[in-house]
């Protein structure tokens, strides 16, 4: 499998940590010690989870090297949509004009980007499919309880698209070596851990700690299972992108690994946790640090639990 392009969109509006002291207690101070969060993107009055994908959709067709009517399967991955019936993968062929393509929501929480890159990878072992649009939204801020202690503050927008084909289209493709997930619902806290119920409290982290715990084994656990398909090991990585939860979680990650954090690739300090987006929209922002032959492994954890990683060669 074959990325021949990546978008991206973030909305312009950062919120401080100082908007959280009243609304739950929690200084400036508190938050950036804990999750390593300065500031968290939101999207505007007239923005969402449908038009941030569009936005990196088009993005992501700047330097498409075929006609994104030429694709025939579109994936949305995240867990914060809009709508569940008119989903954004419907809306994205409506406007693009994809009339052969299939169209699939995926949501699998925060690993819902790896699992959709999982499902696009089917789709082309089966033969039904050669060139795939993945597009992952998280409006994470129009379901959060900004109340809510243990995870209210944690919150950002943006949306991230790749476009995946089967066989190589151009010299500047990146190769996807491997993929790998992994449903965890029988671990720790499980369906427990973290939740969405938008007519109840929205995004609810009732155990913060148990996440914490399993996130950090998992996240690293991925990242030897991808390394192990391809005969090497971690520390051959020229980069490692982890879900942006926490940045204590991603530096538990470089300490069990004894990586500097030089490998370790970033966005949760400036947008927050922007959901199943966060480590793909990382990988979207620093396209410009790759450089020929290098290795980049992402690796995700998910309520419910779930976990995944995937492997590019550069």
């Amino acid at each position: 499998m074959y990325i021949n392009s990546t978008g991206f969109y973030i909305p312009t509006e950062r919120v401080g940590n100082g908007h959280f002291l009243n609304l739950n207690g929690l200084t400036d101070e508190w938050i950036l010690q804990r999750t390593g969060i300065r500031t968290r993107s939101k999207a505007g009055a007239d923005e969402g989870h449908d038009s941030m994908g569009l936005n990196a959709i088009e993005d992501a067709i700047k330097h498409l090297p075929y006609a994104a009517s030429d694709v025939d399967l579109v994936v949305s991955a995240a867990y914060a949509p809009y709508d569940t019936v008119a989903t954004l993968a419907h809306v994205a062929q409506r406007k693009y004009n994809m009339v052969n393509a299939k169209a699939v929501y995926a949501s699998a929480a925060c690993s819902s980007f790896v699992n959709g890159l999982e499902i696009i990878e089917g789709y082309f072992a089966m033969g039904k499919a050669t060139k795939a649009l993945l597009v992952c939204s998280e409006h994470n801020t129009y379901y959060a309880n900004e109340t809510d202690k243990v995870c209210g503050h944690l919150w950002g927008d943006a949306a991230v698209a790749f476009f995946v084909s089967k066989e190589r289209m151009s010299d500047n493709d990146y190769t996807i070596k491997t993929i790998y997930t992994h449903g965890l619902g029988h671990i720790g806290k499980g369906p427990q851990g973290v939740r969405l119920r938008p007519r109840e409290d929205g995004i609810a982290m009732p155990d913060g700690r148990d996440v914490f715990m399993h996130a950090c084994k998992y996240l690293t656990s991925s990242l030897h299972e991808v390394c192990a398909a391809n005969d090497m090991k971690v520390e051959d990585l020229d980069y490692i992108i982890c879900h942006q939860a926490n940045m204590r979680i991603v530096a538990n990650v470089a300490h069990q690994l004894k990586m500097d954090n030089s490998h370790f690739l970033n966005n949760i300090e400036e947008l927050g946790n922007t959901g199943s987006a966060s480590s793909a929209l990382v990988f979207a922002q620093n396209t410009d640090k790759f450089q020929k032959g290098q290795h980049v492994a992402l690796s995700v954890f998910g309520g419910g639990y779930s976990c995944g990683a995937f492997l590019v060669e550069i």
